[in-house]
C-alpha cells in the first residue's frame, strides 16, 4: 500500500489517562441497569402509579366508598340509561358525575372502592411479604451459619411446616381469628416465612465457606456481626429480588381469601371483595368483575416483571455490559 494513504494520528496522553466511565457503586449500577430494562422499568412506574392512586384516588371525587345512591345503581356506559347516547357522550356524562368507573349494584362508586381496595390489597401484600422476608432471613441465616444440630432442628421444623399446604393453614387461621386486615397479615406471615428461610439458608451455606468469612472468624469477629455485616449484605440483592417475587403471591392470597369470604369483611373492600361482588353480576354487568380483575392481573404481572428485572440488575453474573 502507498504510504501517502496513511497519516500519523499520534496519541493524546490526557485522553488515554482519563476515566471514560464514571465510578458507580453497586446500587447505582444496579439502578442504571434497571432503568435500561424498559419492561421492568415501565412495570415499576405502573406500581408507583397504583400506589399514588391508592393514596389520592379516593379523594378525586366527592363519593365515599360506603355511601350508596339508589338512583345510580349499576351506572356504566353499557347500562340502559345510555342506550340512546353515543359512546363519547356516555363517557363525558360519567366523568361529569364523578363516577369514573361507574357504580355497583347498590349505587356505590367503583372508582373510590377500587382505590380503597388497592390500599388494603397492596398494604397487606407488602407488609406481609416484608415481615416474611425479615423472619425468614433471620431463621435461615442462623440455620445456615451455625449448621450442625441447630440446622437440623430448624430445618426439620421448616420441613414439617412446608409439607402443610400454605393456603390451608391460612384459611384455618382466618377461621379462628375472623375477618380483618390484621388477621390476614397474621395468616400470611405465620407460614409465609418458610420459603425465605430455605432460600437464605442455601445462600448462607455457600457464603460461610468463603475466605472473607474465615478471615473475620480468625480476627475474632462475633458470629452475629459476621451474619449481619458480612453475609447478609452479600445476599441482599437476592433477598430483595425474592421479596419482589413474593409480593404478588401475597396479593393473590389476600384476593383469594377475600373472594371466598374469609378476608376483608363488609363494608370494607379490597380487590378480592370487589371481584367477589362482580362475579354475581358477570352476565349482566361484567365491568364490575373486569375492573378489579384488571388491577389484580396487572399488579401481579408488573411485580413479577420487576422481580425479573431486579434479578438481572442485582446479579453481577448476569451482567453483559
Amino acid at each position: 500500500m502507498e504510504q501517502s494513504k496513511f497519516r500519523v494520528i499520534g496519541k493524546n496522553t490526557e485522553k488515554m489517562e482519563s476515566i471514560s466511565r464514571p465510578s458507580l457503586t453497586y446500587w447505582k449500577d444496579a439502578w442504571r441497569r434497571m432503568k435500561g430494562n424498559r419492561i421492568a422499568f415501565f412495570s415499576l412506574i405502573l406500581i408507583v402509579l397504583y400506589i399514588i392512586l391508592a393514596v389520592v384516588g379516593p379523594y378525586m371525587n366527592e363519593f365515599d366508598y360506603t355511601s350508596t345512591n339508589v338512583d345510580k345503581m349499576n351506572y356504566f356506559i353499557t347500562s340502559p340509561q345510555f342506550k340512546d347516547m353515543e359512546l363519547i357522550e356516555s363517557i363525558k356524562d360519567m366523568f361529569q358525575t364523578g363516577h369514573y368507573f361507574g357504580t355497583d349494584e347498590i349505587g356505590r362508586d367503583l372508582w373510590t372502592r377500587v382505590w380503597m381496595g388497592a390500599r388494603v390489597s397492596l398494604a397487606i401484600g407488602f407488609i406481609a411479604t416484608i415481615i416474611n422476608t425479615i423472619v425468614g432471613s433471620i431463621v435461615g441465616g442462623i440455620s445456615g451459619y451455625y449448621g450442625g444440630r441447630v440446622d437440623s432442628i430448624i430445618m426439620r421444623i421448616v420441613d414439617v411446616l412446608y409439607g402443610i399446604p400454605y393456603m390451608i393453614v391460612a384459611i384455618l387461621i382466618m377461621v379462628v381469628l375472623g375477618a380483618g386486615v390484621t388477621s390476614l397479615i397474621i395468616a400470611l406471615v405465620l407460614v409465609g416465612w418458610i420459603g425465605s428461610a430455605r432460600f437464605v439458608r442455601g445462600e448462607v451455606l455457600k457464603l460461610k465457606e468463603q475466605e472473607f468469612v474465615e478471615a473475620a472468624k480468625v480476627l475474632g469477629v462475633k458470629d452475629r456481626t459476621i451474619i449481619a455485616k458480612h453475609i447478609i449484605p452479600n445476599i441482599m440483592g437476592l433477598i430483595i429480588t425474592n421479596l419482589t417475587m413474593a409480593v404478588p403471591r401475597a396479593i393473590f392470597a389476600e384476593a383469594f381469601l377475600s373472594y371466598i369470604g374469609l378476608g376483608i369483611a363488609p363494608p370494607g373492600c379490597s380487590w378480592g371483595v370487589l371481584a367477589k361482588a362482580g362475579v354475581k353480576l358477570m352476565r349482566i354487568h361484567p365491568y364490575q368483575l373486569f375492573i378489579p380483575a384488571f388491577f389484580i392481573s396487572t399488579t401481579m404481572l408488573a411485580l413479577n416483571l420487576i422481580g425479573d428485572g431486579m434479578r438481572d440488575a442485582l446479579d453481577p453474573k448476569l451482567r453483559n455490559e
